[in-house]
């Protein structure tokens, strides 16, 4: 298995049809072995009926369901440790970063890298539908200045793109560390693979702004207490690195 394609779902039955399709339109043309795992956190949708029914049309596609909801973290971690690829990435279910944009990991991947990220916010990077100048740069890059300072990622400058890209070691050293389960799980992930040593790759990627998906403040609160566990887990020695 070369390629193992993470789709964390919550109540999606209206996009992840298009998104599998999408998805299976691209992988069935390559030469390489590849499965695509949905995770399913507790749906209280159709969407793990939608999934069973392409089940039969889309080669390798494989679901996971969990009967409570846990948390994008729980279900991307589980996603990740079930799966089989020699390379993994996650994906979001609404499709706003192809899985074209595998093809900018490859070199990467054939150097050795275990941790590549997509990125909104190096050179190359292409936003389309952007979102309003207040909650791209004040809130996002504001809030992501603040992730830099707790989490010591310092110099990346997009945590929260949910196009990340790992090799099988990468996983199976840095994902069973990993403690948060819903928002900050992202700056955990890096900064876990930081304190391993691990290089973290920023690669440009495209990225299609979906109006519907929107971060609200108080998941954003959430957030800022989970950026403040993390770092006392790392300063206690918590993860045991």
């Amino acid at each position: 298995m070369h390629l193992s394609v993470i789709i964390p779902v919550f109540n999606e039955e209206r996009r992840i049809s298009k998104t599998l399709l999408d998805i299976d339109r691209y992988l069935s043309k390559q030469k390489y072995g590849y499965e695509i795992l949905v995770v399913d956190d507790g749906s209280k949708d159709r969407t793990c009926f939608v999934v069973e029914k392409f089940q039969s049309l889309i080669k390798n596609l494989k679901l996971i369901r969990n009967q409570k909801n846990h948390g994008k973290g729980y279900v991307v971690r589980q996603g990740m440790l079930e799966s089989e690829g020699d390379f993994r990435i996650f994906s979001d279910a609404d499709n706003s970063t192809s899985i074209e944009q595998i093809e900018k990991f490859w070199s990467l991947f054939e150097k050795g890298e275990g941790v590549i990220i997509g990125s909104r916010d190096v050179k190359g990077a292409v936003i389309v539908n952007p979102q309003p100048f207040f909650r791209r740069v004040i809130l996002g890059n504001g809030f992501n200045l603040l992730v830099q300072i707790i989490c010591g990622l310092w110099g990346i400058w997009d945590t929260q793109c949910g196009f990340k890209g790992f090799s099988r070691e990468a996983v199976e050293k840095i994902f069973p560390k990993c403690k948060i389960d819903r928002w900050a799980f992202d700056p955990e992930i890096l900064a876990l693979a930081k304190k391993m040593g691990y290089k973290i790759n920023e690669v440009p990627v495209t990225w299609i702004n979906d109006p519907e998906s929107k971060v609200k403040l108080k998941g954003m609160v959430k957030m800022f207490f989970e950026l403040l566990k993390i770092r006392q887990n790392l300063m206690t020695g918590k993860y045991q690195i």
